[in-house]
């Protein structure tokens, strides 16, 4: 920041620096916030090929099926096989589900950043849902949810506590939709009701209950928690489409810029913006006459040569809505030439200045040394005159 000494002779050429500033203005034009979206299933990474993925222990009770791997990580104990049966490998606190884990949580976060289309939902009975981003503070389902949609759709429930299907409840798939593409990222836990028939891959922060006879075809992963089983049987999906992309909005996270905006003089400033992909930039309006925008940096680079206020929009956009826009207002101002001893010359652009540039030296202790001679030179006076008195005495005698 600058700061000024302004003394009795710079006071005018001080305040003719400031109106010299540049005054710029970074406000965003809406009120959008970044939206994250995908554009395929959830990555599950190494996690993929999992019916059940436990992290402090999997139980099971009866004659349950897991039609894929089961593993665990760091939990060591893995009960009720047999009687239960895993169809897949079993992974008990090795290194492969300990990965396992790892990408399970890098796809939990991703769900739970995506951005939804539906917010405040509840029970799900009933619904028909189109592909789509579903949030809730506590997701149940006391009846039927109908998912309409074709094999590449997408469909991603966001609890942000607990998951709870009733007894007897079913998730029905039509248009050729999958349970590849089904995905229930929960907050807490989650707890399947006796006889339910499940659809759907459970990313639980905590553990996962699947009651008597219940269903899935999907997984039931738990990142923090257990996964208890009783008699149920999981069908894991294979033969699934790859990964989706996931793409972020832009956001304009620059400030307003600091430099100063004379004509003749270099300026440079850059808008900055985060986004997936790299958001280009483009404007509405005009720059100072002189400067211009890369589209591809958002760098506004240049030399101005006309003075004036220039308003205009950056607009940052990578093809995710929504983009993001800012405006600014640009102050150039013209040249001023300093003119000694307040003589009538004048400045680049007609501007007169009376008063000698500001030199930034400190002028107190020029002050403090004239202020001693001065003294000094009184004292000496002083004794002048008395010896001139002295002299006129003896004289007179």
């Amino acid at each position: 920041m600058n700061q000024f000494r302004l003394g009795p002779r710079s006071a005018s050429a001080g305040v003719v620096a400031v109106l010299l500033g540049i005054g710029v203005a970074l406000v965003p034009a809406g009120t959008a916030t970044a939206d994250t979206t995908i554009d395929g299933p959830v990555n599950l990474g190494t996690a993929t090929p999992y019916g059940v993925l436990g992290a402090s222990t999997v139980t099971n009770t009866g004659p349950s099926v897991i039609g894929g791997d089961l593993g665990l990580s760091p939990g060591t104990s893995i009960t009720g096989f047999p009687p239960g049966t895993v169809l897949g490998t079993t992974h008990p606190t090795d290194a492969v589900a300990t990965q396992a884990q790892i990408d399970l949580t890098t796809a939990y976060n991703v769900a739970a950043s995506l951005t939804p289309t539906t917010t405040g939902l509840a029970d799900l009975v009933g619904l028909s849902l189109t592909p789509g981003v579903y949030s809730g503070q506590e997701l149940s389902l006391s009846g039927d949810l109908t998912l309409a949609g074709t094999a590449s759709s997408v469909w991603v429930f966001q609890a942000a506590s607990t998951l709870v299907t009733g007894s007897a409840s079913r998730i029905i798939l039509t248009g050729g939709a999958t349970a590849c593409n089904v995905f229930w990222q929960v907050g807490s836990s989650a707890t399947l009701g006796t006889s339910s028939q499940f659809t759907g891959t459970i990313m639980a922060n905590q553990s996962i209950t699947a009651t008597t006879s219940a269903t899935i075809a999907g997984r039931l992963l738990a990142d923090n928690g257990a996964v208890t089983l009783d008699s149920n049987v999981i069908t894991t999906p294979t033969g699934c489409n790859p990964p989706g992309t996931v793409s972020t909005s832009p956001t304009i996270t620059s400030g307003a810029p600091t430099a100063t905006g004379v004509v003749g003089t270099p300026y440079s400033y850059t808008v900055t913006s985060s986004g997936t992909p790299t958001p280009t930039y483009s404007i509405t309006g005009s720059l100072p006459t002189g400067l211009s925008l890369n589209a591809t940096t958002g760098a506004i680079t240049g030399t101005p040569t006309t003075p004036g206020t220039y308003t205009f929009t950056i607009t940052a956009d990578n093809g995710v809505t929504p983009a993001v826009s800012a405006s600014y207002s640009i102050v150039i101002a013209a040249v001023a030439a300093a003119t000694p001893g307040g003589g009538g010359g004048g400045g680049a652009a007609g501007t007169r200045v009376s008063e000698l540039a500001n030199t930034g030296v400190d002028a107190a202790p020029l002050a403090t040394l004239g202020a001693l001679l001065l003294g000094l030179g009184a004292v000496l006076l002083m004794l002048r005159r008395s010896a001139s008195s002295g002299e006129v005495g003896r004289v007179s005698k």
